[in-house]
């Protein structure tokens, strides 16, 4: 792939990406109107013709790394470990 081919392809893949970001704000702001009208209705699932729309808390145990690692800090480095990995990116 030549020079410009590699700048051609960059400039493309930004401006999908800025297109993915607007697409994802929209579909976030349909969600978010959605959410508002189940609040008006005081409902946690609505049907809407073929769909059943559900917005129910969920509650989930998530480990505290933070507080475990000022309490036992010893412990959190015996077990943490590095990682490596590559990182894509464009400048």
């Amino acid at each position: 792939m030549s020079r410009n081919e590699i700048e051609a392809k960059v400039e493309y893949l930004q401006e999908l990406e800025a297109f993915m970001d607007e697409i994802k704000a929209e579909a976030e702001s349909i969600k978010d109107e959605i959410k508002a009208e189940m609040l008006d209705r005081q409902v946690s699932e609505l049907q809407a013709g073929r769909y059943i729309i559900r917005w129910t808390d969920v509650l989930s145990n998530k480990f505290d790394s933070t507080s475990f690692k000022k309490l036992y800090g010893d412990l959190y480095k015996a077990f943490t470990k590095q990682v490596a990995s590559k990182r894509f990116s464009i400048v």
